[in-house]
């Protein structure tokens, strides 16, 4: 079987390093992103079409209110710029590509639809400043960590039902409060919405959430403040990055819940004495780990033997988003030297700038359906269907399917009549012999009909 290409996309806060992409399994370089300085959870890759990224405020200006900024993936130049409401930290896409979502400083959350760059929605969803923000699995969960030491859990169901929002009388399904300190990371394991919520903070503990129950599962004191944390792909163990350089590997499944003694939990360390970890991403193989550093390095772990296998050179300032995806089409070098007129041709056409405020009437209601994002590979532009369209396939399905009843109840008619028919032969026949013995022969008392 062919080995897929897989890169790794490393973005720093230094906005001379920008964003690196590297092949994971040569560590040859493709391209550099400058001009980006990107803070925590605020690089995202949009279904594979185009990379996304929130950008630092300028301390030297109070008035700045920070940017989204759009990239190709063969061009380093900035294509498309947007300047929403606020700053905004964390940025994320569902797997379609079809919302991005991101968190202000301010504590809202905001929902655009990529195709258009409209403003769905913006609710209140933290006291303080929106740290993180990850899909569920089934992409029906958005779940969010705040400087307030909050998670909360988002059914998108219930951000776009008002009738719902009234009975419930908040937005969220869920709202944790047991972190002291800032949220700095969360992971959702498989199963939609009943998977399971990992999330760190900087009081030095990650926890372990139910979502079909909404319950603490398990808490893991370290003695570091933790950064990121990665979930082992079989969910037997998970990885915590602590700002002392280690990597903490923890069991989630050893008894008991709430353990303040260090150690109870860890199961191993790997360390190779580097500064603090900022990020960390399983491959796609669920067996190397890449883990970002204040050093600047992006380190390549094994998670079987705990030796490095790759060193990564990125900035002089902290690593602090790493995504690791299948390698797009347009950064395969061949491709972009043999049939770089192709590719120019048919190169995807990025999303406009996302809306500053909503247009969209709050009293009205959404119509809008999307369906699912086709393949990347192909190098074509997303397919978006309004709600009149829909309901035309809908009445076309539903009279092809009444035609469809229509001619099963008449065969059902049919069978009934032949079945009848018969009877009714039968009984003629029993009623000929009856005549032919009684006036001939005799014999009608000996038929029955």
């Amino acid at each position: 079987m062919e080995e897929q290409e897989v890169v790794v996309i490393a973005s720093s806060s230094s906005i001379e390093a920008g964003i690196g992409c590297w092949d994971l399994h040569s560590g040859a370089e493709h391209l550099r992103y400058r001009s980006c300085a990107s803070p925590s959870h605020g690089l995202v890759s949009v279904a594979g079409r185009f990379l996304a990224s929130s950008q630092l405020r300028d301390s030297s200006s109070s008035s700045s209110a920070g940017s989204l900024l759009f990239w190709s993936w063969n061009k380093p130049q900035v294509e498309v710029k947007s300047f929403p409401a606020e700053a905004i930290n964390p940025l994320v896409s569902n797997s379609d590509g079809t919302y991005i979502v991101g968190g202000g400083v301010s504590g809202d959350i905001y929902l655009w639809e990529v195709a258009t760059g409209r403003l769905l929605k913006k609710w209140h969803g933290h006291y303080r400043a929106v740290t993180c923000l990850v899909f569920s699995t089934d992409q029906s969960l958005l779940i969010s960590g705040a400087e307030d030491g909050s998670v909360r859990v988002w059914s998108l169901l219930m951000i776009f039902d008002e009738e719902r929002q009234q009975r419930s009388g908040h937005l969220y399904e869920y709202s944790f409060s047991e972190h002291a300190l800032p949220v700095t990371d969360i992971v959702t394991g498989y199963g939609g919405s009943n998977a399971i919520i990992l999330s760190a903070s900087e009081d030095r503990t990650c926890k372990v959430w139910s979502l079909a129950r909404g319950t603490l599962l398990k808490n893991v004191v370290f003695p570091s403040a933790i950064d990121a944390v990665a979930l082992d792909p079989g969910e037997h163990v998970f990885y915590a990055g602590g700002r002392d350089g280690k990597i903490y590997i923890a069991e989630l499944n050893s008894l008991g819940k709430s353990d303040n003694n260090y150690g109870l939990h860890t199961i191993g360390t790997s360390s190779d004495q580097s500064k603090g970890i900022c990020s960390l991403a399983f491959a796609p193989d669920g067996v190397q780990l890449v883990a970002g550093s204040e050093d600047g390095l992006v380190r390549i772990w094994d998670t079987k033997t705990h030796n490095i296998i790759r060193v990564l050179k990125h900035a002089k300032g902290p690593v602090n988003n790493i995504l690791v995806i299948q390698q797009p089409p347009a950064l395969y070098p061949r491709t972009l030297t043999n049939n770089q007129g192709l590719m120019t041709r048919k190169q995807v056409s990025l999303p406009p700038p996302l809306e500053k405020f909503t247009s969209i009437d709050e009293n009205a209601d959404l119509s809008i359906y999307i369906t699912p994002q086709p393949d990347y590979h192909r190098p074509c532009d997303a397919i978006y269907t309004t709600v009149d369209s829909m309901n035309k396939q809908i009445n076309e399905l539903q009279q092809h399917g009444s035609s469809e009843m229509e001619m099963e109840r008449s065969k059902g008619d049919n069978k009934r009549s032949i079945q009848m028919l018969h009877q009714w032969k039968k009984m003629y026949e029993n009623l000929h012999q009856f005549c032919v013995g009684e006036l001939l022969n005799g014999e009608g008392d000996n038929l029955t009909l």
